[in-house]
């Protein structure tokens, strides 16, 4: 394969999109997925995994989407997108290769104030999905900003690679401790001193 080679210019820094990073909590709350093919499967288990209830609207649907609705484990609305099919949802993914239908879900819920992800168009995302890789309940999460999903995916596993099982049982262990430590140490740096240095001493 012939070397791609291509010219780019520094980024400016200030002009540089920067997204709040944060962790939602989606346990039992409504999801729609629009599109039913095999990159909305990815999302569909995806946010089965953490615990939403997810419904699926689609003209078309794929055989494994069939097999999630047929076990009960989400919804699925048979039909094309239309503006009700976001009413009562927390968020919306648009997972469709027509751009019009995704450029509609993003109008509608941006109307809405309503969190919204078009898959692979950053322009049309109020929030993006980062790269994750889970050992429980440790989540190791990375973004280039939209920029390029390969290179997140890259860096993922490179990272993963120092996440340990005994990463895993330490953080389970502190997760324990917090309520010890909250009656314990009055105030948010006590606390934070207070853990800082128990992982110290159990890393090295």
């Amino acid at each position: 394969m012939a070397a791609v080679t291509a010219t780019v210019r520094d980024a400016d820094p200030v002009r540089e999109k920067r997204y709040y990073m944060a962790c939602l909590d989606l346990t039992g709350r409504d999801v729609l997925v629009v599109g039913a093919g095999s990159v909305a499967l990815e999302k569909i288990h995806d946010l089965l995994d953490v615990g939403a209830r997810v419904t699926v609207v689609a003209p078309d649907v794929s055989e494994p989407v069939e097999t999630l609705t047929r076990e009960r484990r989400m919804a699925l609305i048979r039909g094309t997108y239309r503006a009700s099919d976001l009413d009562g949802r927390f968020l919306v993914v648009a997972a469709t290769s027509v751009t019009t239908v995704n450029e509609r879900v993003f109008a509608d819920a941006d109307a809405r104030g309503m969190l919204c992800n078009v898959v692979d168009v950053p322009d049309l995302c109020s929030f993006i999905l980062p790269a994750v890789h889970r050992d429980d309940p440790i989540a190791v999460a990375i973004s280039t900003g939209g920029a390029s999903p390969a290179l997140a995916q890259r860096l993922r596993d490179d990272v993963a690679r120092l996440v340990t099982p005994q990463h895993a049982r330490l953080a389970r262990e502190l997760r324990e401790l917090r309520p010890w430590a909250k009656a314990r140490y009055p105030t948010y740096e006590a606390r934070r001193d207070f853990f800082q240095q128990l992982v110290r001493e159990r890393l090295g």
